[in-house]
């Protein structure tokens, strides 16, 4: 139902986290009415957006309460029950990504079977029930092995590298109930990540691969453009991702996650995410249209945005809570971040806790290694690392 007042649509978005902040951004150029499911009051997007609604997005009638009024709805997140995703569709709510979709982001192993199927190259896998299935597994593919939760798990959460059969054992040993699986440790020289979008009609557009850089399994940098990243694979990353967006029907944005590997396999899908994501937060200050704004035109079927870029290279780097005695004094140390003339910071409106994003820092420009040296240093500053 649009908005009265403007004719203009209402989106909804699940989750009022820093990506419905940014996506509530990105929805204020376009005139679309964004509306916002909130878990408490000062959320980072209730303290923006005007239309915050306070639920349990796990609570069926909060979600139906929600959707009432929303021309579409779509999510900050990949938790939502998915039956309930399934009643909304069945009531007439147009959801994206819809319940045909999110399956493969909320189950790995379905995410892998499917992806497997379908002929997309994965790691070797398997279920694992036990450390003697551990063992096994390793007696074909060595060690190290990747084990994965089947679900729940983000930002290193739920992925364990065991190296040995007593670290099977540390992990395994006791009842947890979780669903565990085993991946082949692939040897990849990096990681890359490939964003696209997709409309309800079936329109589709890529964004650059880029190059992702992990501590402890959490996203500290992207570099946009990849660095020394073929025309060919870049092409060919890129025809990934748009393949698998396709092959599950994803509507609104998909973020491949992808290892760098050998020459035999160069490709190889690590993790999906069917929303906006950490890999695309450059696109903000890089791209002419950040991923924010094309999700939003993804899910209403509008036309797609250029995706080419606004300078040679963005570097993004994200800004993590400190530890240090100066941690939780941010807002005096601002100014000083400021004070290179083109670093874009991106705070989301939370509080500083060791390791939590709080934000994060764009900077476009030529030289990669320029960029990235600045980029960290604005991080450094903000963290109270550096003076």
């Amino acid at each position: 139902m649009p908005n009265p007042l403007t004719s203009m649509p209402v989106v909804g978005m699940v989750g009022g986290g820093q990506l419905a902040r940014m996506t509530h951004q990105a929805s204020i150029a376009l005139g679309v009415h964004f509306r916002v499911l909130c878990d408490i009051p000062d959320d980072s997007a209730a303290q923006v957006a005007a239309d915050s609604v306070v639920g349990d997005f796990r609570n069926f009638d909060d979600l139906e309460a929600f959707a009432r009024g929303c021309d579409v709805v779509t999510f900050d997140h990949e938790h939502v029950p998915l039956r309930h995703v399934e009643k909304l569709v069945e009531a007439g709510v147009r959801v994206y990504p819809g319940p045909q979709a999110l399956p493969y982001v909320q189950d790995k192993i379905r995410m892998r079977e499917r992806l497997g199927s379908l002929g997309f190259p994965v790691p070797a896998w398997a279920i694992v029930e036990n450390v003697s299935a551990v063992e096994e597994f390793a007696a074909s593919y060595g060690w190290p092995v990747v084990i994965k939760a089947a679900s729940g798990g983000y930002d290193g959460k739920g992925v364990w590298v065991v190296r040995s059969k007593a670290d099977a054992e540390r992990l395994l040993g006791a009842p947890s109930g979780i669903t565990f699986f085993a991946e082949q440790h692939v040897p990849f020289r990096r990681e890359l990540a490939a964003l696209v979008a997709r409309t309800p009609s079936g329109a589709s557009r890529a964004f650059p691969v880029v190059e992702t850089v992990q501590d402890d399994g959490i996203c500290v940098e992207v570099v946009a453009p990849a660095p020394a990243l073929s025309a060919e694979l870049a092409r060919r990353a890129q025809e990934l991702a748009l393949g698998i967006a396709e092959k599950l029907d994803v509507v609104g944005l998909l973020a491949v996650e992808i290892f760098e590997a050998d020459a035999e396999t160069p490709l190889v899908v690590n993790e999906l995410a069917m929303r906006p994501h950490n890999s695309g937060h450059w696109t903000i200050d890089g791209c002419r249209t950040s991923q924010f704004g094309q999700h939003i035109r993804a899910v209403l079927d509008w036309p797609l945005g250029d995706t080419s870029l606004v300078a040679p290279a963005t570097v993004m780097a994200n800004l993590l809570g400190g530890t240090g005695p100066r941690a939780a004094d941010l807002g005096s140390r601002v100014p000083l971040a400021l004070s290179d003339p083109d670093v874009r910071l991106h705070l989301y409106g939370k509080g500083v806790r060791p390791g939590r994003k709080i934000g994060h820092v764009n900077i476009s420009g030529d030289g990669v290694t320029d960029l990235r040296a600045r980029a960290r240093r604005a991080v450094d500053i903000l963290r109270g690392d550096a003076q």
